[in-house]
Order: C-alpha cells, then sequence, then structure tokens
C-alpha cells in the first residue's frame, strides 16, 4: 500500500496549527490527543514545524524544518526534546510502528 515516507501527524508553530494523516482516523481518541499533545508542546517550546513519519520500513521518524529566518527557533533544544521524548515514551512510539506495520503496511508476522 504504501512504499515512501508517511506522515503521521504534525504540528507547525508558524501557522498555529496540528495535523493529524486521515489514514490513522482509526487510532483511539487518547492515541490521536497524545500525539497531539506531544507535536504541540514540542513547536511550542522549541519553534518550528515537527512531522512524524514513517519510512519504507515502517520505523518513525521525528522531523523538523525551521524556516530561514526564524532566529527564535532553538536547534539545541530541539535535538534534547526529542531524544526526551523517544526515551519517555518509547513503548508509545513502538506500539505505534506495530500499528503502522500490521494495518497499513498488512505486515502479518512483525
Amino acid at each position: 500500500m504504501y512504499q515512501d515516507k508517511v506522515t503521521l501527524c504534525g504540528s507547525n508553530a508558524y501557522e498555529k496549527k496540528y495535523y493529524l494523516n486521515p489514514d490513522f482516523s482509526g487510532l483511539p481518541e487518547q492515541i490521536k490527543q497524545e500525539l497531539q499533545i506531544a507535536c504541540v508542546l514540542f513547536t511550542a517550546e522549541v519553534g518550528g514545524v515537527l512531522t512524524l513519519e514513517f519510512d519504507e520500513e515502517g520505523k518513525l521518524n521525528f522531523v523538523t524544518h525551521v524556516e530561514d529566518n526564524d532566529f527564535f527557533y532553538d536547534e539545541i533544544g530541539s535535538e534534547l526534546m526529542i531524544k526526551k521524548l523517544r526515551q519517555e515514551k518509547q513503548d508509545f512510539w513502538e506500539s505505534l510502528e506495530l500499528y503502522y506495520k500490521i494495518f497499513l503496511l498488512g505486515e502479518d508476522e512483525v
């Protein structure tokens, strides 16, 4: 079904918007809320744009973008916050990867 990167969700500090890919509307409401909170808090704290993307193998990646003239973006804070999110919610991210592999990629064995 998917062969390239697939965006799960994202938050944009410039436009003050959050996005959840409609392909993931089947996720439980609590999971969707936790994703929104994590993304929005991230961009509120460090700025820029954060997207959570699955690669071709189903690994979840944190991808950040920043506008060229954004002098308020905290690059070091961004890296530290991603590391903290990955560590504190490791089981959560692994569960999302499993969900993606089974329900969207159609893998039988993971």
